[in-house]
């Protein structure tokens, strides 16, 4: 069973989703997209702007993953100079 705690994360986290500036910018450049191709007739334009929401979307991925690995990383205790530096080295070796 899920504690008290764990809901209200839950329910903290599916309120952020929503509102996160990424999808508002992706939802827009989506509209964007449909103004372009369909009202002004500029197809070109319109696939183009068409592209953005996938990529911000992504970037926005890749952002809340680093977030997320940081705090697991504080949370064990490897978030030392010495344990970011064990990390780039084997990254590089890699």
């Amino acid at each position: 069973m899920e504690t008290q705690d764990q809901q209200q994360e839950a329910v903290r986290a599916a309120e952020d989703t929503g509102t996160d500036p990424a999808v508002i910018l992706a939802a827009g450049s989506v509209v964007l997209s449909w103004f372009f191709f369909y009202a002004r007739g500029d197809k070109q334009q319109g696939l183009f702007v068409g592209l953005w929401p996938p990529t911000i979307l992504a970037f926005a991925s890749y952002f809340e993953q680093t977030k997320m690995s940081d705090m697991v990383e504080r949370a064990t205790g490897r978030d030392t100079l010495v344990g970011r530096v064990e990390r780039m080295v084997q990254s590089r070796a890699e």
